[in-house]
């Protein structure tokens, strides 16, 4: 064979043989834009050939590993302080990947059904959930990852997603509009960048959520059994859309979900509970920050003080999750919307979850909480109801909007009610007596057995605040 054919012969050899090394990848997580989490080690992962050498490197720092006998690796950023600069993340082996525009600040995951997912352009809908200089301003500071609609039986590695995209020139239109919002108050008060892991799936139950090994508690293993027998859905939605970022660094969480859950009402703590502290375990970063909303009103408003529906309790279910460490609910039932599972103000919403993560994470001197009740007493016909988390004092507001809370001067508290001797329930006469203390009195009741405030589908009407404008906690003391 003569020279020039042994080296054409080389050649078709060697562009038809598989290369000896498999090039190096790296989690779906990391793509251009996105953002690392602040003040601590960043984890960095993917997968190459066993024993191939990756060197992961962005700004000053370079770290090098080796892939394991399954050809995973995984390396450690050291802790960067926020900076809105772009840098390159650099991942090397046998190949290189260069990811441009990527920053360092706070990474807070977004997740759980339609109120968490509705987009700041409201779905097309003609009642947006922003203003127009939101819509389509300049919020690059703020970057989001929208998971793609995926289930799973089994948890997965990669992720359906087109990557991190930058809020500017309309394209925060898609981004959740809950998220955003929290993402503008925390960069505001904070100066760094913003990325929101945006994982969530309209009309989606909290079963879906919770990781299978969750589901192993006295209260709720019955029912996964139960669920599973009629090939329901536990833990595939996590599987798919919140199983491959967690080895992502992440500062918290905020949630938005429970209508789908409502007819369970008490009970959904346990479920929510155990979403909690399994995602924590699998994430593996220590009981990060989870935030959620409390649901507001839905229905019409009934003028029955005994009428409840399903909703007070599913509230209740939510509220007991505080006992969580590191955790905090912020309060809508001043937000709801008659014919509308979907109150168009996610302002609200969204700045009352910042609040609990500026005071708790950032130092910052706030009350986040609002006013919850510490203790009732009867004195001949008056319930005397105490309340704790008041901040400068009780007051009764009046809320419009996305503008502040203002005191009504004039106004009469709503929604407060009595029980008699005799079982029934009477609407009550309040009054603020003190800056933690509220006075409930009944026509016809002489001797109160229980207090209720708000504790409808909708309390149109609930009008006690703290002075800071936050709404008080609707309760119950008939348990």
């Amino acid at each position: 064979m003569k020279r020039t054919e042994m080296l054409i012969l080389a050649g078709l050899l060697f562009i038809l043989t598989p290369s000896l090394y498999a090039d190096v990848r790296v989690a779906d997580t990391f793509t251009d834009n996105a953002v690392l989490q602040r003040d601590r080690e960043v984890n960095i992962w993917g997968w190459a050939d066993a024993g191939e050498k990756v060197t992961v490197s962005y700004k000053d720092a370079s770290v090098e590993t080796t892939a394991g006998e399954d050809g995973s690796w995984l390396v450690r950023l050291p802790a960067m302080a926020a900076s809105s600069r772009p840098e390159n993340l650099i991942i090397a082996g046998n190949n290189t990947l260069t990811f441009q525009n990527v920053v360092v600040g706070e990474v807070w995951v977004c997740g759980g059904q339609s109120n968490m997912e509705m987009p700041l352009n409201s779905w097309g809908q003609p009642r947006l959930a922003c203003t127009e200089e939101e819509l389509s301003g300049d919020y690059s500071f703020i970057r989001f990852n929208h998971a793609k609609y995926a289930v799973s039986t089994e948890p997965q590695s990669t992720l359906v997603t087109s990557g991190w995209i930058v809020c500017k020139d309309g394209a925060q239109a898609e981004c959740t509009a809950c998220g955003f919002h929290f993402a503008v108050r925390l960069a505001k008060e904070l100066g760094v960048p913003v990325g929101l892991i945006h994982s969530n799936w309209s009309g989606s139950n909290i079963n879906s959520w919770i990781p299978i090994e969750g589901w192993d508690t006295p209260q709720l293993a019955p029912k996964r059994d139960e669920i599973l027998a009629n090939n329901g859905d536990c833990g595939q939605k996590y599987n798919a859309m919140i199983a491959p970022w967690t080895k992502y660094t992440i500062h918290g969480a905020i949630w938005y979900q429970g209508s789908a859950n409502a007819e369970e009402r008490e009970f959904y703590y346990f479920k929510q509970k155990a979403l909690i502290e399994t995602w924590r375990k699998i994430w593996n970063q220590g009981d990060f920050p989870f935030y959620w909303v409390q649901y507001s009103g839905f229905k019409a408003p009934s003028d029955d003080p005994a009428e409840t529906g399903s909703w007070p309790g599913l509230r209740d279910g939510q509220g007991k999750c505080l006992e969580l460490p590191k955790t905090g609910q912020a309060v809508t039932i001043d937000i709801g919307e008659e014919n509308d599972i979907h109150p168009r103000d996610k302002f609200d919403a969204a700045n009352r979850m910042a609040l609990w993560a500026l005071a708790n994470e950032f130092g910052r001197d706030i009350e986040p909480q609002s006013p919850t009740l510490r203790e009732m007493k009867i004195e001949g016909n008056k319930a005397i109801l105490k309340f704790d988390h008041v901040g400068a004092g009780l007051v009764i507001g009046k809320k419009c909007d996305r503008t502040p809370m203002a005191i009504d001067w004039n106004g009469k508290l709503q929604r407060f009610a009595l029980q008699g001797a005799n079982g029934t329930w009477v609407w009550g006469d309040a009054k603020i007596t003190g800056p933690d203390t509220v006075e409930v009195t009944a026509e016809g009741v002489d001797a109160p057995a229980a207090a209720r405030y708000a504790w409808q589908m909708n309390p149109a009407g609930a009008n006690l605040y703290s002075a800071e404008g936050l709404p008080a906690t609707p309760f119950r003391t008939d348990k």
